[in-house]
C-alpha cells in the first residue's frame, strides 16, 4: 500500500471490514459464554504450536476474549482506528494488515515464550498493529485521552509503544505484552517493507526507462527532455526525504512519466546488456 496524504472522514459510519470483525468477535464471545469453545485448544498456547503444530491457534486466538471489558475495549479501539484505516486503504488491504499483525503478534510472543502452556487470547496484537498504522498514516491527528486531553497520534503511539516495551520485559501480570509489542513491530516492518518494495520496483523501472543500458537511435523531443529534468529533481527529492513527502502533483507526474517513457521505449527494438 502506498503512503499518501490520507483523509480523515469521521462521521461516515462504520466500514464493512470493521463491522464484520466486530460481529464475528461478538458471536464467538457469546459462544464462549456457553463453554462451547476450549481456550486450551483455540487460544494461543506457544508450547502446543511448537510441539503439537496447533498452527490454527495463530488465527483462532484473535477471536477469543477473557471477559466483557476485554472484548468491549478491543472492539472500541478497532472501530476507533480501524474504520479510518480501512476507509483510506480498502477492505481487502485492511483485512490483510489486520491478520498479518495479529498472526505476527502471536509468533512474536512464541519466540519470547516458547515453552509457555498458558493460553493467550484476544485481538490486542492486531489492535496494536492498527494503532501503529494510524500513528504513521495520521501522525498529527489529535486523539482525546479520556475524552478530555488531546494528543497527536504520533506521540500517542510512541507513548504506548514505550510502555508496552517496558511492560514486556518487566511486568509479571496476566497481560500478553509480547503479543502487543509484536503487533506494533510486525505492523511497522510490514508497512515499511511494503512501501519500499512497491516503490523500489516502480522507481527502478522508471530509471531504467530513462537511462537504459543500450543504444536507441531515435530523436528526443523537447517535451521528453523537460520531463526528464523534472523527474530527476523528483527522484533526488525521494532519495533525500522519501516518497511520502512528495506533493500530490509530484506523485502524479511520476505516474504519468512512467507511462510516458514505457510507451515511448516500448516502440523500439533493442537488446539490453
Amino acid at each position: 500500500m502506498y503512503y499518501r496524504n490520507y483523509e480523515i472522514t469521521f462521521g461516515r459510519g462504520i466500514t464493512h471490514g470493521v463491522r464484520n470483525l466486530i460481529i464475528l468477535n461478538a458471536l464467538v464471545y457469546i459462544v464462549q459464554q456457553f463453554h462451547l469453545i476450549s481456550v486450551q485448544y483455540f487460544g494461543l498456547v506457544p508450547a502446543f504450536v511448537i510441539h503439537k503444530l496447533f498452527l490454527w491457534q495463530l488465527v483462532s486466538y484473535m477471536f477469543l476474549h477473557g471477559n466483557l471489558m476485554h472484548i468491549v475495549m478491543n472492539m472500541f479501539v478497532l472501530w476507533m482506528f480501524g474504520t479510518e484505516i480501512e476507509r483510506n486503504w480498502s477492505t481487502r488491504e485492511f483485512y490483510k494488515y489486520y491478520f498479518i499483525t495479529g498472526i505476527g503478534a502471536g509468533i512474536f510472543n512464541i519466540i519470547f515464550e516458547p515453552g509457555s502452556v498458558i493460553p493467550i487470547i484476544g485481538a490486542s496484537g492486531a489492535i496494536y498493529g492498527l494503532l501503529l498504522a494510524y500513528g504513521l498514516l495520521f501522525p498529527d491527528q489529535p486523539i482525546l485521552i479520556y475524552f478530555l486531553f488531546p494528543i497527536k497520534a504520533k506521540y500517542f503511539v510512541l507513548i504506548f509503544g514505550l510502555l508496552t516495551f517496558i511492560s514486556a520485559f518487566s511486568s509479571n501480570d496476566n497481560i500478553a505484552h509480547f503479543a502487543h509489542l509484536g503487533g506494533m513491530v510486525v505492523g511497522y516492518l510490514y508497512l515499511r517493507l511494503d512501501w519500499r518494495l512497491q516503490h523500489f520496483f516502480s522507481f527502478t523501472r522508471l530509471r531504467r526507462l530513462k537511462y537504459p543500458h543500450f543504444r536507441v537511435h531515435r530523436h528526443t523531443d523537447d517535451n521528453e527532455d523537460d520531463i526528464s529534468r523534472k523527474i530527476d529533481t523528483i527522484l533526488d527529492k525521494i532519495n533525500s526525504v522519501g516518497y511520502q513527502n512528495l506533493t500530490e502533483e509530484e506523485k502524479e507526474l511520476l505516474r504519468k512519466a512512467s507511462k510516458y517513457f514505457l510507451d515511448r521505449n516500448g516502440k523500439n527494438d533493442y537488446h539490453s546488456s
